[in-house]
């Protein structure tokens, strides 16, 4: 796995706190939070260019899959909270991509999760295309 020296900043994305996000007492349910990291890293991709639709029409024949992620829970969040979703990319691998991600309250954080994206083709990991690497990496 090769670092990004100086790689792309970090992407950041707004999201509400709704009555479905919580369990009985209004704070966010745990499974909650892998739904608003998975909406940080689609628009981190989305903002270089790099679409899920795109990938499937194109036929790139690669899409990302979770492959591991650990979360550390720091702080609840409640309902009708606005929450952060901070996206930055950590390293890029052939076949990898490792993201951090964090879940702020007005700058206080909340959730901090490190991700393993695994790059994969017909049900395979795969080495990730050149034009994707240059569009992650903020150079393409």
């Amino acid at each position: 796995m090769q670092a990004e020296s100086g790689g792309p900043p970090p992407g950041r994305i707004g999201v509400r706190v709704y009555y479905e996000d919580t369990d009985f007492s209004g704070v966010v349910y745990h499974a909650s939070y892998l739904r608003f990291l998975e909406r940080g890293r689609t628009e981190f991709l989305r903002a270089r260019g790099v679409g899920h639709r795109e990938l499937f029409e194109a036929g790139a024949g690669v899409h990302f899959a979770v492959r591991a992620m650990t979360i550390d829970f720091r702080r609840p969040a409640l309902m009708d909270d606005l929450l952060e979703i901070e996206t930055a990319l950590e390293a890029v691998g052939g076949a990898s991509i490792d993201m951090r991600q964090m879940v702020f309250r007005g700058g206080e954080a909340l959730v901090c999760a490190n991700v393993r994206v695994a790059v994969v083709a017909g049900g395979r990991a795969a080495r990730l295309p050149e034009d994707l690497r240059r569009r992650l990496s903020g150079t393409g």
